[in-house]
C-alpha cells in the first residue's frame, strides 16, 4: 500500500558560503566545549556528505537515536546545522533532515 506522503523526497539545501559568529564571555565556552565533542564532530562530517533525518545519522555515527538527538540540538542552537526538511518514516512519522548551515565558519572571540 503505497502513502499519499512523500517519504522521502530530495533534499534541496544549499548551504551559506561563510557565516560570521561572534562570541563574549561565557559563550566562547559554550562554542569550544560544543566543537570538542567527538559525536557532534561526526554528526557534522555526517551531514557534510548530504542532508540526514536522525535516525540516520544515528546508525551513520554509531550512537543512540537520543544522543544523536542531545547533539542535533546542540549543533542546532550554536548555528551550525539547520532542519531543512521533514521526511515520513514508513510509520507515517515525522522525521526532521538536518544540513550544514554554512560551508565555512569563522569565529570571533570578543571581550
Amino acid at each position: 500500500m503505497n502513502s499519499a506522503l512523500p517519504r522521502q523526497p530530495p533534499v534541496e539545501h544549499v548551504p551559506e558560503d561563510q557565516v560570521r559568529l561572534s562570541v563574549t564571555g561565557d559563550e566562547s565556552a559554550a562554542v569550544w566545549e560544543l566543537l570538542s565533542s567527538t559525536t557532534a564532530r561526526a554528526i557534522v562530517a555526517t551531514i557534510e556528505e548530504e542532508p540526514k533525518p536522525a535516525s540516520e545519522i544515528a546508525t551513520a555515527v554509531g550512537t543512540s537515536l537520543q544522543n544523536t538527538c542531545y547533539h542535533l540540538d546542540r549543533l542546532v542552537d550554536g548555528d551550525l546545522i539547520e532542519p531543512t526538511q521533514t521526511w515520513y518514516s514508513k510509520k507515517g512519522r515525522e522525521m526532521t533532515v538536518y544540513a550544514l548551515r554554512t560551508r565555512e565558519l569563522v569565529i570571533r572571540f570578543c571581550d
